[in-house]
């Protein structure tokens, strides 16, 4: 009887997650549908903030997952902004974008603030200090690019993205500006990811398979 009862617990637990993910628990539509500026490819998004623990686990997977995504799918990270003390490493994101540094220092940033804990995501001092002597840059220039009115305008952008999404936390994934998926949604950040695989071919269904 235990074996049989331990075969169909199993068989139960394969069939759920072999299901599709449902709407209204796995993902949802977004507040209002977020415009792309992807050329009429799929856009695929990542809110998230440098502070976030789960935004730092989750990116082994999401790096991993970004490599796979086929040539029509563009992928896109957007600091989330949903309040002042997360504004900070928002403009952080875009300095080290606008002085071509983002590649190469994304992944440390959030060592330094998860690992090695250099630094509050929230001092804006402290992280200045660090891109200087992460990059080698100029002080005058990584200030500048910091407080600038392009990273001040993105920063506008990335409030009104995390509200249109209709996102509570992060790490969020919104797929194709109208879907909208998380790790607490989906129940993991390997489960968000494949709620965002099945929102994709969705998606591309949805666009008549273009």
């Amino acid at each position: 009887m235990k074996k049989f009862l331990a075969a169909l617990l199993l068989l139960v637990s394969t069939h759920v997650m072999a299901a599709d993910p449902q709407a209204g628990t796995d993902y949802n539509l977004t507040v209002q549908s977020i415009p792309s500026d992807s050329n009429g490819k799929l856009e695929v998004i990542e809110l998230f903030w440098y502070g976030c623990p789960h935004c730092y686990q989750m990116e082994p997977a999401i790096n991993a997952w970004v490599k796979k995504l086929p040539a029509d799918v563009v992928f896109k990270r957007i600091p989330g902004v949903p309040r002042p003390d997360w504004a900070p490493m928002a403009k952080a994101y875009y300095a080290m974008e606008s002085l071509g540094v983002l590649e190469k220092l994304h992944s440390p940033l959030f060592e330094a603030i998860h690992k090695q804990h250099a630094f509050r995501p929230d001092d804006e001092k402290a992280f200045v200090d660090w891109l200087i002597k992460q990059s080698g840059l100029d002080r005058k220039k990584v200030e500048e690019a910091y407080n600038s009115f392009s990273t001040n305008t993105k920063i506008m952008r990335a409030i009104q993205v995390f509200r249109a999404s209709g996102a509570t936390g992060v790490p969020t994934l919104i797929v194709d500006g109208k879907y909208i998926t998380s790790s607490s949604m989906a129940g993991g950040n390997d489960q968000a990811l494949r709620v965002a695989d099945f929102l994709i071919a969705k998606a591309k269904q949805e666009r008549g398979g273009k």
